[in-house]
């Protein structure tokens, strides 16, 4: 058996089991709190490191799940599954699953000594704290969940207690709870019965007033009225307080309650999630709960009516139906006590037999629906605790929430099983329009359609208000919809209604948050990217990653941020132009921006003197003051093609801002990811905007630097008379200059292009004034470059002599210098010498070497080339069907990097 409410145990065959250190069993809980269902392994690292996982934490969570796999075999089986790791267990043998089987019991229990005796033994199990002695930001929140439920268990069992008469015997325990919960109008309630039923009047006055006090003192409130009319009996001595054994009048159970608004007429699509619904009802043990989560305007409402109604015959004893009002334009959220009296008038209570007290009528709204099969449908719940006190305690029934937020106390204290809503499909969207404007108007402009479907970006309540005013307008195209969705964007959804349209939808989640969780919204939408990382949304916020994090855990909980993968964020389309709007209005988005730009250009800078430690690193400015970039860890390609497209954006932000010097130097740092990628177009786009900026910035260094690489960009998709262009006036900045390394720089560059152009002398030429330039200078790195591009432009010539020996001098520097993607690109060119001097074998072998170094360094734009050129050797040494696999390799290489005219000239090999 398992035991977590107290200290952390195993035991096997009644001896304790080894369970290991605190961080081990902090494993062991991940495990048994979701006892019999997986748990990912991302999920445990979660819970037992948080947000502060160090990179080794999976390696360590392997060891100690061998570890506890060894302790707890062969009783309990601790499995590893495709999704994760389930430890296998009877639940009557985890202490914190068998209080939750009891108490749920109780709550259906057919009489109170049954409840009695069934909450004495769940109450049985508690030894002390839950998880004695461990601390996680994930166990402290199921600590405090599960401290919620041993609280309202012992509440009940007090009140069973009083009913029956036992009051000296619990009133020992009252006084403890007292102490322990000074503000608990409900258990001081049960104190003052108690102490009055124990001849202790005047005892009973006084904790009253210490009561009142307390909450004068700590809330500035007076008690309640249940507590306050309490107060008025004891001092009056009523009898009615007088415990007494006669069985009270049993409640009319005849009413059959038909709550259900009606069924959505034009529902469309979501089977898988009206299937996870149905599922939810058959799994597990107690009162299935299930809760139906996701944004405003994601169609939560829709889809809990039309799978109620769609089930009308698993509740033949009734549905109950309730608006929380949660997210509501005005007013507050409907308190549990007003919607529970509801419940009991619908059930047949009169409304002068409903108790005062909130806790008296979930107690006897239990016991009207025990047993019953009906349905409960909480529509627009503002948190768990809203809804708790209305959830019904036999498993016969069933339960449907609707909520912009995640409800995790629900799925932790009560297990309910959740249902997130995500945008709909295409498909669906169409067949949506289709239902609300018929399918031949649909059919009849196709694009317009698709337009109007990009633009809704699949959330339902933007389709129905765009269908309902094109439907209005039976004559208009829908291209005139999609026009004025194109170019006005959330205003064109406004329906003239007060909080119909989907600004106000929007408003309602929004203006729900804590200002500093609604400031982080704001900023979010600032972001020019499509999604952010948690370190970057620290910088933009200027928090605390920690507090960055706690906000952003809030605004997912709402559903206004999607978290799509682990520590990234992101808003939906629509959000994200409502969040944009308010960032255009909020005075520090600007300087968010800033943050932002700044974090990403120094990491990305960081990154990059790692992916290239041979390449001269340009100057950034300081990092400002709270500007904290991440350190270089990890795989920095895997950085670049998470960030690839926010630092595109980031630079398109840095251009529109006038920040010229981070502009160019964003070209800077993704110069090499691209090239290596062989994403030629965003490589020109970065440096055409680097161009532009350096011009602003009339600093000839930067400005050459700028040229060069730009002619290198053009070079590459073919732009060949720009290439050059651009190069000689790079060259001409640095002979006026007099910079003799920025000329050493833009030969070499000119000669790459040229060679590319069909000129190899004029080439070699200039590779061998840069190799002059470069001798002079003392730049080992820029020699074996441009050695190695001469001996490229010597072969080309026909000159193999002249070219090995070049060639081989630039292996040997490049070997010196530790220097492995030099050492792969003269490998390189040695196969192509040795292919041109028939020495096939040789060839093959060098291209061989450069491939293996490609690979290595994740270079697939130099990998693609090597596999072409090796492909022609293999057919001459004739290996046909190995070349055949070789060129289809690197026609695949050069498809995935848009690479068309290398794609074309491997087809064109393959065919022949």
């Amino acid at each position: 058996m398992f035991t977590v409410l107290g200290s952390v145990g195993a035991w096997s065959r009644g001896r304790p089991v080894e369970v290991g250190h605190a961080r081990q069993q902090c494993v062991l809980v991940a495990l048994v709190v979701d006892a019999n269902r997986v748990v990912p392994a991302d999920v445990l690292v979660s819970r037992v490191w948080g947000a502060e996982a160090s990179p080794r934490a999976r390696n360590t969570l392997h060891t100690y799940l061998a570890r506890l796999r060894r302790a707890l075999e062969p009783d309990f089986t601790l499995e590893r599954r495709s999704g994760g790791y389930l430890l296998a267990v009877d639940e009557d043998a985890v202490d914190l699953h068998r209080f939750r089987r009891l108490t749920a019991a109780a709550r259906a229990a057919g009489s109170d000594d049954e409840a009695f005796a069934l909450l004495e033994e769940a109450l049985g199990l508690w030894r002390g704290e839950a998880f004695t002695g461990l601390d996680t930001e994930w166990l402290t929140a199921v600590r405090s969940a599960l401290h919620t439920e041993r609280t309202a268990a012992e509440l009940d069992h007090a009140d069973l207690a009083l009913r029956s008469g036992r009051h000296d015997e619990v009133l020992p325990r009252l006084l403890v709870r007292a102490g322990e919960r000074p503000l608990d109008e409900r258990l001081a309630a049960q104190l003052l019965t108690a102490l009055y039923r124990a001849g202790r009047q005047a005892d009973a006055l006084g904790h009253y007033e210490l009561v009142r006090r307390t909450l004068a003192d700590e809330l500035g409130a007076d008690p309640g009225p249940a507590l306050r009319e309490l107060h008025r009996q004891v001092l009056t001595a009523d009898p009615a307080l007088d415990w007494s054994p006669a069985a009270p009048e049993p409640a009319d159970r005849t009413a059959v309650p038909r709550q259900l608004p009606a069924a959505p007429r034009l529902f469309t699509g979501r089977g898988d999630d009206l299937a996870r619904l149905t599922k939810a009802l058959d799994v597990g043990d107690g009162v299935p709960v299930s809760v139906v989560g996701g944004a405003g305007g994601i169609g939560k409402t829709w889809l809990a009516l039309h799978w109620a109604h769609q089930h009308l015959d698993r509740f033949p004893d009734g549905q109950l139906h309730v608006n929380l009002r949660g997210f509501a334009p005005a007013g507050d959220p409907v308190p549990p006590e007003v919607a529970l009296r509801g419940f009991l008038e619908a059930l047949g209570v009169a409304a002068s037999a409903v108790p005062a007290d909130v806790d008296a009528r979930a107690a006897l709204y239990r016991s009207l629906v025990a047993g019953r099969r009906l349905l409960v449908l909480l529509d627009n719940a503002a948190d768990s605790a809203q809804v708790a006190p209305l959830l019904p305690g036999s498993p016969t029934c069933a339960v449907v929430v609707t909520s912009r937020r995640r409800l995790p106390g629900l799925v932790t204290g009560h297990g309910a099983h959740t249902v997130e809503l995500d945008v709909l499909g295409d498909a669906e969207a169409r067949d949506l329009l289709a239902r609300h404007l018929g399918a031949d108007r649909v059919a009849a402009e196709p694009d317009a359609v698709a337009e109007l479907v990009a633009c809704c970006a699949g959330l339902p309540l933007a389709l129905a208000i765009t269908a309902a005013r094109a439907a209005a307008h039976p004559t208009f195209p829908l291209a005139v919809w999609a026009r004025e969705l194109r170019s006005i964007g959330l205003a064109a959804l406004d329906t003239g209604e007060p909080g119909s349209g989907l600004d106000a939808v929007f408003s309602w989640s929004y203006r729900a948050l804590p200002e500093p969780t609604a400031r982080v919204f704001r900023l979010l939408g600032a972001v020019p990217g499509p999604d952010i990382g948690l370190s970057a949304a620290a910088a933009l916020t200027g928090l605390p990653r920690s507090r960055a994090l706690a906000a952003l855990r809030e605004l997912t909980a709402a559903h206004l941020v999607q978290q799509h993968a682990p520590d990234r964020f992101r808003l939906h389309d629509l959000l994200r132009l409502y969040a944009a709007e308010l960032a255009a209005e909020c005075p520090e988005a600007e300087a968010a921006e800033r943050r932002l730009v700044d974090f990403l250009l120094h990491t990305a800078f960081a990154f990059t003197r790692v992916t290239e430690p041979y390449r001269v690193p340009i100057t950034l400015d300081e990092a400002p003051a709270g500007c904290v970039p991440d350190p270089p860890d990890g795989d920095p390609w895997e950085w670049f093609a998470v960030e690839h497209q926010s630092l595109l954006a980031v630079q398109r932000l840095a251009a529109r801002r006038g920040w010229h010097k981070a502009v160019w130097q964003f070209a800077w740092t993704l110069d090499d990811y691209h090239f290596r990628q062989g994403l030629l177009a965003d490589e020109y786009a970065v440096w055409e905007a680097g161009a532009a900026a350096a011009e602003a910035l009339s600093d000839h260094d930067v400005r050459t630097r700028a040229h060069r690489l730009l002619g290198y960009a053009a070079n590459d998709l073919g732009r060949v008379d720009e290439a050059l262009d651009h190069m000689r006036r790079a060259l001409a900045l640095s002979e006026r200059a007099g910079d003799l390394l920025a000329q050493a720089h833009t030969h070499y560059a000119l000669s790459r292009s040229l060679c590319d152009w069909g000129d190899p002398a004029a080439a070699l030429n200039h590779s061998e004034q840069s190799l002059v330039l470069y001798r002079r200078l003392e730049d080992e790195v820029g020699v074996a470059d441009a050695l190695n591009a001469a001996g490229w432009h010597a072969t080309h010539l026909g000159h193999a002599d002249r070219a090995e020996a070049m060639l081989t001098e630039a292996l040997d520097l490049y070997t010196a210098q530790d220097n492995t993607a030099g050492v792969a690109n003269t490998q390189d060119s040695l196969g192509l010498l040795a292919h041109q001097t028939g020495r096939h074998a040789d060839s093959r072998e060098h291209y061989e070497r450069a491939l293996a170094l490609f690979r290595e360094l994740g270079h697939p734009y130099e990998e693609a080339n090597t596999l072409e050129r090796l492909g022609h050797v293999l057919t001459d040494l004739g290996e046909h069907d190995r070349a055949r696999r070789t060129w289809r390799e690197a026609l695949r290489l050069h498809t995935a990097q848009h690479r068309t005219a290398e794609a074309d000239r491997v087809r064109a090999a393959l065919g022949e």
